[in-house]
């Protein structure tokens, strides 16, 4: 598979393939990066969207959805995205490899939820973030630890470790799925973050206790909401700000799906992907002149 794109789409679900049937359609070279799942997967039956027969389950429909981007001879790389960077064009860095395109569309629907640590919440913004890239420079040369077990909390951490003195990364009572050389992963489950004005250490159930100035969440695979956030895009809570277009605030990034917020229903996401997936491709080509 080739490496050089004029769209990239980020997630396979309803706003993820619609994007990608629409920019490929005005005659973009089109990718679709992402796993095979979905929250679609959780729905036993879709009843409510237009043509599909009752008792149609989620899992079925997703998978009506990608047989679509073979049909159309649609590239797919089944992988998590790790990182996304801009530089001109928009290097995509998954667990599938390394992409770049002129334009990117985010369909990855919302972003993962942080899990009930005591402290975590009270201590968002005075020690717990969720963007090494954003914050990590106010930590040159203290001690950090990054909350997570798989490839973004190693991306996270891989990143931390050329700025903080130290970084240890916390899986909170699961096995690593990925590691980053450099820093010291610890397993057991965690009790409590804590502190006075700022976040000063975290307590594990067993006990132990470990001084940190702060604490980055990376739990899971990293959403949408994520990515737009360290690439500078304008976030309202946890949904990404776009135009009419779905457009976010730079150039060539359009967002579709759950990850703008409100309606989280399948109209809404199909809608949202036709309509990034052509701005996306009159991007693209006015890009390339």
């Amino acid at each position: 598979m080739k490496t050089n794109y004029d769209v990239i789409v980020v997630g396979k679900g309803p706003a993820g393939v619609s994007a990608a049937l629409y920019a490929h359609r005005a005659g973009m070279d089109t990718l679709v990066i992402g796993e095979n799942s979905s929250a679609l997967h959780k729905a036993e039956s879709i009843d409510n969207y237009y043509g599909v027969p009752k008792g149609t389950s989620g899992r079925q429909l997703f998978d009506s959805g990608v047989e679509q981007l073979v049909q159309n001879n649609i590239d797919i790389a089944d992988g998590q995205v790790t990182g996304i960077e801009w530089d001109g064009s928009y290097n995509v860095k998954s667990t599938a490899g390394q992409y770049s395109a002129v334009s990117v569309v985010f369909s990855t629907g919302t972003s993962r939820r942080a899990p009930k640590i005591k402290g975590l919440v009270e201590f968002e913004g005075r020690g717990v973030s969720y963007c090494a890239v954003c914050d990590g420079f106010f930590y040159r040369g203290k001690t950090v630890a990054v909350l997570g077990e798989g490839e973004y909390a190693a991306e996270e951490a891989a990143y931390l470790k050329n700025l903080a003195e130290k970084v240890y990364v916390l899986t909170n009572g699961l096995s690593p799925a990925a590691t980053a050389e450099g820093v010291e992963y610890i397993t057991e489950k965690l009790s409590e973050i804590s502190g006075s004005a700022t976040v000063e250490k975290v307590t594990f159930e067993d006990g132990k206790t470990v001084e940190i100035a702060g604490l980055f969440v990376a739990v899971g695979v990293a959403g949408a909401t994520d990515f737009a956030r360290k690439l500078g895009c304008e976030i309202d809570g946890n949904a990404i700000v776009t135009d009419e277009k779905c457009a976010t605030n730079l150039p060539g990034l359009y967002a579709a799906g759950d990850n703008t917020g409100g309606m989280l229903q399948i109209a809404k996401a199909v809608y949202q992907g036709a309509v990034a997936g052509s701005e996306s491709a009159k991007f693209a080509r006015m890009m390339k002149g």
